[in-house]
């Protein structure tokens, strides 16, 4: 089952929409209790995703399903386009003096970040940049950026990342970003979120089953 696709924007318009239509992929795959509850809270931080990013900055989402064993594979899919215009670009540039969100905390801050920095300059993925922090790389399989049937250019997993976290939790700075996902909404109560980056698209995919 897929939604209709709703289109959200950085100052939140388009929330009740997508709402309202987490509520009606609820009412049909007979989702209640906790599990709906899960899938909505989920729904509203992916519609944050999109928020502050630059005036009129847009963005698609929708919801979709699958059967999974004996549960239900629930993913809350948004897509936000590459290409930016030279006004739109400046507006991006401005978010902070040196051209990077210095807020960018916690990991809906830093996948808002990734959505925003692939926007900007999306031929970027294709090489070591350092506009992309540690904990991108941690997130990426094999620790790299890589090519996926040459189609993507980039792709990020939380999944992934929490891994690489586990591994290194010895490390006094990890412990600080561990932390982070503990105080995650959407760390805590999704499965996995994956991001792949096209050179005209940026695609985020927070999975949850239920």
């Amino acid at each position: 089952m897929k939604t209709d696709v709703i289109s959200i924007y950085s100052d939140l318009k388009g929330r009740e929409e997508a709402l309202d239509a987490a509520d009606r992929f609820l009412s049909y795959n007979n989702i209640s209790g906790k599990a709906a509850k899960h899938i909505r809270l989920l729904t509203e931080e992916a519609v944050c995703l999109v928020h502050g990013i630059m005036d009129g900055f847009r963005g698609d989402i929708w919801l979709e399903s699958e059967k999974a064993d004996d549960k239900i594979l629930c993913r809350i899919c948004i897509t936000a386009q590459s290409s930016v215009t030279g006004y739109q670009e400046d507006q991006l540039l401005s978010v902070a003096t040196s051209g990077r969100n210095e807020e960018a905390k916690g990991i809906l801050g830093k996948i808002r970040e990734l959505i925003r920095l692939s926007t900007q300059r999306p031929a970027a993925f294709e090489e070591s940049n350092e506009d992309f922090d540690d904990w991108y790389y941690m997130g990426a399989p094999h620790g790299e950026s890589r090519m996926i049937d040459d189609y993507y250019i980039g792709y990020w997993s939380l999944d992934s990342y929490r891994t690489s976290l586990e591994n290194k939790q010895s490390e006094a700075p990890r412990m600080e970003e561990q932390d982070e996902l503990e105080r995650s909404i959407i760390a805590s109560l999704a499965d996995d979120v994956k991001i792949w980056i096209k050179r005209d698209t940026t695609k985020v995919v927070i999975e949850k089953k239920v």
